[in-house]
């Protein structure tokens, strides 16, 4: 594991293992080493997969979903991605099946196969089943390892890009918590600061720009346009967030456009990096405490910065599915 004080790093890879075991954590009832090199495969299927899910040949899929099938290019990279994917995620709910102790479940597996059992004997149409488990895995897995991983790194590329925040955040961690405690939720409330400074991240980066795509359910009117039901809907999250009429300087870096004039946080209607309604995203919650909780970790401990004459790094972002960073090195050192 790369240690402070030596040569600038990337700490891609460090972070999405760390995020990655606490999904491991809750649906495996396991971590993984992080020099395991089925583990590094897997994440590197997962974000090569996200990445090429954008690809404007795949876009394609939506209007002749038989391209799918096409045996070459992103098509076939694609497939054989999804196949690796499911092998490993079978693999271990098929283990999890073998060993179930029902008087002992260990992660949220066991306790989906123990009420699948239960459900089986009262209802003989029930829905729960192995393959419905393997789709709800693979959306934690996924979906909550990418975009808190990106999330993550925005952060730490943000807080050395601007070392006067870096700064006010540290003295807001020095003055609620301290050197020595570890960061808890109940910190939150009173690190408003803080809190506008991954809010503001959040803004700007968009990590999911375009949300999951919708469907209409029926025919719709929005604001005197006629949807039809069954349209496919991308809500364009970057432009909100990114729109001059909404935000003030909106390609400026500025954690105090969530602040008020007494220095606490403000809740805004447009700010919705998860979505909005019903269909909001499920993980939201955990991605908030895990934000937090390792952002503050993470900057309890150390200062972060950009090499010395290192050139500006691209802010834009890498577009998949998810918007990640380019990658970038740093300099950490020891608070």
């Amino acid at each position: 594991m790369q240690k402070h004080g030596e040569e600038p790093f990337c700490p891609s890879a460090l972070v999405s293992n760390a995020v990655s075991n606490i999904i491991c954590s809750l649906c495996f009832g396991r971590r993984f080493d992080y020099a395991n090199s089925e583990f590094k495969k897997l994440l590197g299927f997962m974000s090569r997969g996200l990445e090429i899910c954008l690809n404007s040949q795949l876009q394609l899929v939506n209007i002749c979903s038989w391209l799918y099938y096409l045996p070459f290019g992103p098509f076939k990279e694609l497939r054989q991605i999804e196949k690796d994917i499911t092998s490993f995620l079978k693999k271990i709910i098929k283990e999890h099946q073998e060993r179930l102790n029902g008087e002992n479940p260990q992660d949220f597996i066991d306790m989906y196969l123990l009420h699948m059992e239960e459900e089986r004997k009262n209802n003989s149409n029930s829905s729960f089943d192995e393959e419905y488990l393997f789709y709800i895995i693979g959306d934690l897995f996924i979906a909550g390892t990418d975009t808190t991983t990106n999330s993550l790194l925005w952060c730490l590329l943000y807080m050395s890009v601007n070392p006067s925040v870096q700064e006010k955040v540290h003295e807001e961690i020095e003055r609620v918590i301290g050197p020595n405690r570890a960061p808890s939720l109940t910190d939150k409330a009173r690190m408003p600061y803080t809190e506008a400074t991954i809010m503001e991240v959040q803004r700007l980066s968009v990590v999911v720009p375009l949300a999951i795509p919708h469907r209409t359910s029926e025919n719709t009117v929005l604001q005197g346009y006629t949807i039809p039901k069954g349209t496919v809907i991308l809500p364009n999250l970057w432009s909100i967030h990114r729109d001059p009429a909404i935000w003030e300087k909106p390609e400026d870096f500025c954690p105090h456009r969530f602040l008020d004039d007494q220095g606490q946080l403000i809740k805004k209607e447009t700010f919705i990096p998860f979505g909005i309604g019903k269909r909001v995203c499920m993980g939201e919650q955990l991605a908030k405490m895990e934000l937090f909780l390792m952002f503050v970790s993470l900057m309890q401990s150390f200062t972060f910065a950009l090499p010395k004459d290192s050139e500006k790094p691209i802010l834009t972002g890498k577009f998949g599915l998810t918007s990640a960073p380019h990658p970038f090195n740093i300099v950490i050192s020891k608070r």
